[in-house]
């Protein structure tokens, strides 16, 4: 079997999840009270917060390498929120603590309000079946 190369990069990875994250966290605010889809949302959160987190190391890895070291302690922290947020809304479902989970969700979206997510786009709902995976990672 021939080497695998990923053509996806940390930073394609991170911007699509952002996106998506920018999605659910607004769906998130337009929902009535917690229910399935309100889970499935929050949970989603969870999962892609942690992704973004999981390719921060990955980004800086470079820069480090060639000796940037102010370039890359710059970019954690400013990516350091997702991580936090991850945490933060874990305990919150795990304690099922929506008003937790809303403050939480209301410092995610300021995070990533900036973010323009098309009408036309093509991310469809990536939330459902969230709640199922959470809950199998415990």
């Amino acid at each position: 079997m021939g080497r695998l190369i990923s053509i996806e990069s940390a930073g394609k990875d991170r911007a699509r999840l952002t996106k998506a994250v920018a999605l659910a966290v607004r769906q998130l605010a337009q929902q009535p009270a917690p229910g399935p889809e309100a889970r499935d949302l929050a949970a989603f959160l969870v999962l892609a917060l942690e992704a973004i987190a999981a390719t921060i190391d990955e980004s800086v890895a470079a820069w480090e390498k060639r000796g940037y070291w102010v370039k890359a302690e710059r970019f954690r922290i400013e990516w350091e929120w997702a991580g936090q947020c991850a945490r933060q809304m874990r305990a919150a479902l795990l304690e099922n603590d929506w008003q937790a989970a809303a403050r939480t969700a209301a410092v995610i979206a300021q995070k990533v309000g900036h973010v323009n997510v098309p009408p036309g786009h093509r991310l469809g709902r990536p939330w459902e079946g969230a709640w199922e995976i959470f809950c199998k990672e415990g």
